[in-house]
């Protein structure tokens, strides 16, 4: 009997192992993208004269990548945190959508389930999208941690080399813009998607005409209604 319960435990260790190390090998690609993203990030945490530990503070309890580019120059600004609450919102309402599909089921213990709540971010979806099948706790966690620490060490390896620079490097604040552009053209090669990206260019050209000054906040709220009015007219038609 004290064989059997040993096998049984080595060969669930031994899966456990394998689970956690086909996680990680699934963030390699993502991870590619995230660290010189998150490097950029640091850079912008110092040029922006923000003490440096708010890239790791952000990247830790903040997680939300594309979120936290944009929170830099608004908390520079001194942004009232009204204002920082709602286009936190805004910019992360998206991951509702993302809920439905991502594979939080496979995940039990009560404390992982939050931290995959948590950390299910664009990378972390579009891994398990490509991926739809096999995932388990240990293989959907592992992916996630791995993920977000490719980011917060990208974000001190940016504070390290920004501290290090003896003048700010000029045009590094388009870094959020472009990786929009860049989502943006990853959809668009989707016809199923090119109505969102028309929707979107729609909604802050109309923003920017309307309320020059809060272009982006109008531009995004609008244009997370349109989306919300398109799920519901497709999940209409469908029925």
């Amino acid at each position: 009997m004290s064989n059997e319960i040993g096998t049984n435990k080595s060969v669930e260790q031994v899966s456990r192992r394998s689970e956690i190390t086909t996680g990680i090998r699934l963030s390699f690609a993502a991870g590619l993208g995230l660290f010189p993203l998150g490097i950029a990030f640091g850079l912008l945490v110092i040029q922006a004269g923000l003490p440096w530990w708010i890239a790791p503070a952000l990247s830790i309890f903040g997680y939300a990548g594309s979120l936290e580019l944009l929170l830099v120059g608004m908390i520079a600004s001194a942004t009232p945190l009204a204002t920082i609450a709602v286009t936190t919102l805004l910019v992360n309402f998206r991951h509702v959508f993302y809920a439905f599909s991502f594979p939080l089921k496979a995940v039990k213990n009560p404390v992982a389930r939050t931290y995959s709540m948590y950390a299910l971010t664009d990378e972390a979806f579009a891994v398990t999208a490509a991926h739809p099948h096999g995932w388990t706790s240990w293989r959907l966690i592992s992916l996630q941690i791995a993920l977000q620490s490719y980011w917060v060490l990208g974000g001190l390896a940016g504070v390290g080399i920004g501290s290090l620079l003896p003048e700010p490097i000029e045009g590094l604040e388009f870094a959020l813009c472009a990786l929009f552009i860049t989502l943006a053209l990853d959809a668009a090669k989707t016809k199923k998607e090119v109505p969102s990206v028309i929707l979107g260019a729609a909604s802050y050209s109309f923003a920017i005409i309307a309320a020059p000054d809060q272009a982006l906040f109008l531009g995004m709220l609008i244009f997370v209604l349109t989306l919300v009015v398109r799920y519901l007219c497709g999940r209409n038609r469908d029925k």
